[in-house]
């Protein structure tokens, strides 16, 4: 049994201090977690923590996938020694698609999410009723290695309603859970005042300045342990903007820190892995903006690759960050032999990581035109959300009204890409917030547009936007209408069919492999889309960079032929993938 006062945690009466790592289970392949979490627990780690992503396991109403991930990835790290903290929302931020609230949900319910309104709590509650057997078959006193659970996540970032922070608390004891509760905040007295709750264990998350950071978490609550529930050290990046490294040293020297503190301690991330398919999320930052440059746009959408500069890289090889902390944290274990350090005794070894494949290429030599689904009229523009499509693309089509000379065609609410064709001429390219001038268009044109989403907003008060065309068309001040709208989701793989030659839409090619590995992918002469292999969604590609490469796992490939998908969005037709020898990152 885990218990706790302002001296630090004990287990079963020993005294325990946790040193957890952040793993997403999500954000890896299963065939990877052994490495991954036998490899948290060698670097000094006697905990795992993991993010529950709502949408990934409800992605329509009621429909329910993948749900054993999150009880196999905890026996898997119970096999590998390890304690377990469990976020299971149903807000988690973690750089994901709308924080992980289903954009059903958001769309229907709107700004009354994360609030005690009903309509959002029944949903909430129909989720955790499903969710939750999982975890409280292996909380630690029932035999398990799920030491404690969060309730909501940073909310004092967001919002003030008690009343919802007390409703998720209480769901999660009448569901079962009896290991301690917990919330997360940032060290301010607003987010301390507003995110917490009395009776639950209040914990920090920050980058720097520990002593500070628990100084403010004693002030408010000085019954509870000093705990950094998420020490960021690194950070993750955003298209078109820089790479973001730390120093190793210095996140060294902060973790030092942080123990010498007393504190207990979550790596933010331990290893990030990859954000695959279409679940990266984005940022969304305060205006004025007045550049046209994409970089200067207040939509900031994260990059396929979660890397974070964590000690375990995004293919889970160790680093010069991972060496230091390891060597932070054996000092301390050594310091204090009396504390328990894993679930089990045996000696922590670092397991070895996929071999990297050699460069080679992928010729396209197959096309195919993008199969969309059926097509909806609307007098307006359908968002996605409308039309059941949580990611992908959207063709548009209408017929100007003409005669008349050439206007300003203002697409409002975009969100967040598109391509605008004219009489089937590809006329321009529309960015969300840049402040683009808009395109002069005569009447009488039939018009296309084809819009693509490129996540949607994971933290602040803009969470749970919908997408597609928001807020209408607009030819001068008159509003277009009678569209028809046909969707596209991208993952899974849309089924086409495949001729030799070329053309705009979907590129095939093969690769044959005598073994398999880890693999690096990269389009020469592209500028945006979407890249799966064997049928896998590894994630959008971006020439705006700073990621140049797309992590491709071991487990998604095998032994003799692989195939190879390509949707370019762009101007550019790429006729190759090349495989790459190490990961280009900006």
């Amino acid at each position: 049994m885990l218990t706790y006062d302002s001296a630090g945690f004990r287990l079963d009466g020993r005294p325990l201090r946790i040193l957890s790592g952040a793993v997403h289970y999500a954000r890896t392949r299963p065939g990877q977690w052994p490495q991954r979490l036998a490899a948290v627990r060698a670097m000094g780690l006697n905990t795992v923590e993991t993010y529950v992503p709502w949408n990934l396991h409800e992605p329509a109403p009621g429909r329910y996938e993948r749900l054993a991930e999150l009880g196999e990835f905890l026996d898997e790290a119970a096999r590998q020694g390890l304690w377990a903290i469990v976020r299971p929302g149903p807000y988690i931020c973690a750089e994901w698609d709308n924080g992980g609230l289903p954009g059903w949900l958001t769309a229907r319910v709107g700004r009354r999410a994360r609030t005690s309104d009903p309509e959002y709590l029944a949903a909430v509650d129909a989720f955790f009723d499903v969710l939750l057997p999982a975890v409280v078959a292996r909380q630690g006193d029932r035999g398990g290695n799920v030491l404690m659970v969060q309730v909501e996540n940073e909310y004092g970032s967001f919002g003030s309603d008690g009343a919802y922070l007390r409703h998720l608390a209480d769901g999660l004891r009448d569901r079962g859970v009896t290991v301690p509760l917990f919330t997360s905040d940032g060290p301010e007295d607003h987010m301390l005042t507003g995110g917490t709750l009395p009776g639950v264990l209040a914990t920090v998350n920050f980058g720097s300045d520990p002593e500070e950071a628990f100084a403010a978490l004693r002030r408010h609550r000085p019954a509870d342990p000093p705990f950094c529930m998420e020490y960021w050290n690194g950070w993750f990046d955003h298209w078109g903007r820089p790479h973001h490294t730390r120093d190793a040293e210095n996140a060294a020297g902060t973790l030092r820190r942080i123990l010498a503190a007393g504190g207990s301690v979550n790596l933010y991330m331990a290893h990030g892995g990859t954000s695959f398919g279409t679940t990266a999320g984005a940022n969304h930052a305060d205006p004025p903006f007045n550049s046209t440059d994409w970089e200067h746009s207040p939509f900031q959408p994260v990059t396929t690759s979660y890397d974070y500069d964590a000690p375990l890289d995004e293919r889970g090889a160790p680093t010069a960050k991972y060496r230091l902390f390891r060597e932070v944290l054996a000092e301390f274990a050594a310091a204090r032999p009396e504390e328990a350090r894993y679930l089990d005794d045996r000696e922590p070894a670092l397991p070895p990581v996929a071999p990297v494949l050699p460069a080679a290429v992928v010729p396209l030599t197959e096309r195919a035109a993008l199969p969309f689904g059926p097509a909806v009229s609307s007098p307006v523009p359908p968002t996605f959300e409308e039309l059941g499509l949580e990611h992908g693309l959207v063709r548009y089509t209408a017929e100007l009204p003409g005669p008349r000379p050439p206007l300003p065609l203002t697409v409002e609410g975009l969100r967040d890409r598109a391509t605008l064709r004219v009489d089937g001429g590809r006329t321009a390219e529309l960015e969300r917030g840049t402040g683009q001038e808009p395109p002069q268009v005569a009447g009488g044109a039939r018009i296309e547009l084809l819009v693509e989403s490129l996540g949607r907003v994971n933290y602040g008060p803009q969470v749970g936007e919908t997408k597609g065309v928001t807020g209408g068309v607009r030819h001068e001040r008159q509003y277009v209408h009678g569209w028809r709208a046909e969707p596209l989701p991208l993952d899974p793989l849309p089924a086409a069919e495949f001729t030799a030659g070329d053309g705009e839409g979907l590129a095939r090619g093969t690769l044959d492999l005598a073994e398999t590995g880890d693999a690096f992918l990269a389009v020469p002469g592209g500028h945006h889309g979407y890249l799966w292999a064997n049928g896998f969604l590894l994630g959008r590609y971006d020439a705006r960079g700073p990621q140049r490469t797309l992590y491709c796992p071991q487990p998604v490939l095998r032994p003799g032929r692989n195939t190879f998908v390509l949707l370019e969005l762009g101007d550019a037709a790429p006729d190759r993938i090349e495989l790459r020898p190490e990961a280009g990152l900006g």
